[in-house]
């Protein structure tokens, strides 16, 4: 018996499989025409994407890069990055100010990324330092002349615009070091509160309570508590706040700023590195980013910001050093101290690491924690920093400045602190024509006398009060400050007395409550 198939003339049976054809294709077209409207909605996302992420980027003007630069480097690449305090687009909401002033530099440092894009050196340069400034071009044209023994940040006030002038900036750092300066970039207090905010917030720590009036010292009274001693997570107004006090911890001076801005540095890298370079955590710290930045032509796009960005992505933070360029105090300003800073930049030229501040450039993987100190935590049996350490435990002390150049206490009082010392407070004599520096010390006090002889041993010791409390004397143990102190301890060393930056080295690893102010 035949079924109704096999009856069908070839015809039927050639009608029926196209029939199936046009049925499989009719299934398969809203299939088809989905995976092409996918493709087409993915591709023009992500163009949508790119567009926004490189419309977010603003750049400065190559027309003000010097045509004097140091070669290119052979090996590794350099980033300048500056911290802004320009008040423009925002920012004076978060930073105070008048929203037409001048743009400033208040943060800088070159980082030297080696060519093995495993290890990274960051040269903090201080504001104050005392730099020459080359040639510069103005909004009209037409360019500067050379300015020697001039501040560091006044390059980026040069033309006097509100936005800043970082071209002038990354003249002066190419100056300075020798190096060619491969990139530049410029953040500012929204974009950098924005990228705090992005990550979650970043772990801090503070020495002490902090108050409003360390963050603008010309408040009359202390205001309200800042910020609590000890760890705590910071991000966008506070985490500004954090990066920009300086007068209420240790001598008060941009030395100790920066050494908190490199903590803080360290934890923000440490909480994007934790978080992992996934898309979904990228994307947001992308557009953060590129809203946050203002870059040199050569990262002016999406494709160029995040194919440096991912270029960075396994270098590690133990290889991550910060050190700040060898300096000493002249006066209210900070001088570089040669040959040190020569051999530093020499050593980055090469693409090898600075002495002491990276001893796993050399392919040692479990190098000293501490950042290259070999002593312990306390760096005692560290032949190179001058003698025994010494020992200010127990011992309190008040400081007073007998000269009339400004800031001497705060000075003394950081490097007495780092030594263990108390300082019970800091402050002015009725007198500012002290020669020499003078140790004053009461009953009972002469073995603490002779121990703060053993950090200042130029020092003369004066017994008061046996016989009754002389006017104008305090009792207890006091450092009166003279025309020949120069700002350091001239004996044995207490940590950070001389500002060498071989032996502050931090990494990015480190603890973020250690070594976090010069005084």
């Amino acid at each position: 018996m035949t079924t109704p198939d096999q009856q069908a003339t070839p015809e039927r049976r050639v009608g029926h499989r196209r029939s199936g054809r046009r049925r499989r294709r009719g299934r398969l077209r809203p299939a088809l025409a989905i995976s092409l409207s996918l493709i087409v909605l993915v591709t023009a996302g992500a163009g949508w994407l790119y567009l926004r992420l490189t419309g977010n980027i603003d750049t400065f003007s190559a027309d003000g890069i010097s045509d004097d630069r140091p070669d290119a480097a052979s090996k590794g690449e350099n980033v300048l990055v500056i911290g802004s305090d320009a008040r423009t687009g925002g920012n004076s909401d978060l930073g105070g100010g008048d929203k037409g002033d001048i743009g400033r530099s208040d943060t800088a440092f070159l980082l030297h990324v080696y060519a093995d894009h495993r290890h990274a050196v960051a040269v903090s340069v201080p504001r104050d330092t005392l730099v020459t400034i080359p040639p510069c071009r103005l909004p009209d044209g037409t360019w500067t002349e050379e300015q020697s023994d001039t501040m560091f940040n006044a390059a980026y006030s040069v033309g006097q615009t509100p936005e800043g002038n970082p071209a002038c900036t990354q003249n002066t750092v190419e100056k300075l070091s020798g190096l060619r300066v491969d990139h530049t970039v410029v953040v500012d207090f929204k974009g950098f509160a924005s990228l705090t905010d992005v990550v979650g917030g970043v772990e801090v720590c503070l020495p002490q309570d902090l108050y409003q009036r360390d963050l603008n010292p010309n408040r009359a009274a202390r205001g309200k508590k800042l910020f609590d001693k000890g760890k705590q997570n910071v991000s966008g107004q506070r985490a500004l706040d954090y990066v920009r006090i300086r007068h209420g911890i240790g001598d008060g001076s941009d030395i100790g700023r920066i050494k908190r801005q490199q903590a803080f540095m360290s934890g923000l890298l440490k909480k994007i590195k934790d978080d992992g370079f996934t898309p979904t955590k990228l994307l947001p710290l992308a557009e953060a980013a590129t809203d946050a930045l203002t870059v040199d032509p050569g990262l002016g796009s999406a494709d160029k910001l995040l194919k440096f960005a991912m270029s960075l992505k396994d270098v590690d933070l133990h290889n991550t050093r910060f050190v700040t360029i060898p300096w000493r105090y002249e006066g209210s300003r900070v001088a570089v101290v040669e040959p040190d800073a020569g051999d530093l930049w020499a050593s980055l030229k090469d693409d090898r690491a600075p002495a002491d501040a990276d001893a796993d450039k050399d392919g040692d993987e479990d190098g000293d924690e501490d950042g290259g100190k070999s002593g312990g935590e306390d760096g005692a049996g560290d032949e190179d920093k001058g003698g025994s350490e010494v020992s200010g435990l127990g011992v309190d002390v008040a400081v007073r400045n007998g000269t009339g150049t400004t800031g001497l206490a705060a000075r003394a009082a950081g490097t007495l602190e780092e030594s263990g010392f108390t300082v019970t407070g800091t402050g002015n004599t009725d007198r500012t024509d002290h020669a020499t520096t003078v140790i004053q010390y009461g009953p009972g006090r002469k073995d603490d006398a002779e121990k703060l002889a053993g950090l200042f041993p130029d020092a003369g010791l004066e017994s008061v009060g046996q016989d009754g409390n002389e006017e104008g004397r305090e009792e207890g143990l006091v450092l009166v400050l003279g025309d020949d102190y120069t700002g350091e301890a001239s004996g044995a060393r207490g940590g950070g007395a001389s500002g060498a930056p071989a032996e502050d080295a931090r990494t990015a690893d480190a603890d973020p409550c250690s070594d976090l102010s010069y005084g």
